[in-house]
């Protein structure tokens, strides 16, 4: 099976990509107003490029990248992706998108994008991939991610719909593709931290207005030394704060070790509040 790869921005060198490094620094922390700057972009540039000359009538459904509870920032762009793309498709008369989910069955603490390619692959080897394979018999698949750096993620999508014995055209639509492979994967991180360098640089994307959690934020936070994980609390809001718990919980980030000290934290600051309150 091979699929249809787009991206609209192509990475040959570490200083100018057609993007602000802050900016999507701040996307993938949950700024909600550059995923859909970038959502829309790419909808744009994907049918400038290819849906104007390729006339595509079967039923399009986009997919985010794989989660478990909690999106990753990929999610919220992926919506501006799809308000955008519905226009054009209903003012060329065709059907709008529908849209699925591919489930993932393992979350872990490691920072993805400081690994080579090999270690990638090793840590999202034992992942595995669910998806409707009914619900999308016959119909078009959109896959979208917002980078591709290694192409870890693009096999284990393929692997995936080997395994269910997809039959179905598959296009992979990326934000950004690094094809330059002389630039180490751990460049990824250098575009992840642009513009967070601690915990504290978070206020300004948590309060700016357009804030929407992820993966990422979350497991920052619950990564963050002791210290600093007390006072940035000290400084949120009681909704944020339940919050954070919530989605804590639905990720299973409760199972992890390394987390414990601040969930715990966390736990005993929710309850502590609420009897106060009564």
């Amino acid at each position: 099976m091979i699929p249809y790869t787009y991206s609209l921005h192509k990475i040959d060198n570490t200083s100018n990509f057609g993007f602000h490094a802050d900016d999507y620094s701040r996307f993938k922390f949950g700024d909600e107003q550059v995923a859909s700057s970038f959502g829309r972009n790419l909808a744009d540039g994907f049918i400038k490029d290819f849906l104007e000359d390729n006339d595509i009538t079967e039923q399009i459904v986009v997919l985010s990248s794989p989660y478990c509870f909690i999106p990753t920032a990929t999610f919220a762009m992926m919506n501006h992706f799809v308000y955008r793309l519905n226009h054009w498709l209903v003012e060329n008369g065709k059907l709008v998108v529908q849209q699925a989910k591919v489930h993932r069955t393992i979350t872990y603490k490691e920072d993805y994008g400081e690994l080579s390619a090999e270690d990638r692959m090793k840590l999202i080897g034992n992942d595995s991939f669910h998806i409707d394979k009914d619900f999308l018999k016959g119909k078009i698949l959109f896959f979208l991610d917002d980078i591709k750096i290694t192409g870890s993620h693009e096999r284990m999508i393929l692997k995936m719909a080997k395994e269910y014995g997809l039959k179905n055209d598959i296009y992979m639509l990326y934000f950004a593709e690094l094809v330059n492979h002389n630039i180490h994967p751990s460049f990824e991180n250098h575009l992840n931290y642009h513009r967070i360098k601690s915990i504290f640089d978070l206020d300004e994307v948590i309060k700016g207005g357009n804030f929407c959690f992820n993966t990422r934020i979350v497991k920052y936070i619950l990564n963050c030394e002791f210290t600093s994980f007390k006072l940035f609390l000290d400084r949120q809001t009681d909704e944020f704060i339940q919050s954070l718990y919530n989605l804590s919980l639905g990720n299973s980030y409760h199972t992890i070790e390394s987390y414990a000290l601040n969930l715990n934290f966390l736990k005993n600051y929710i309850v502590n509040k609420n009897y106060k309150l009564i």
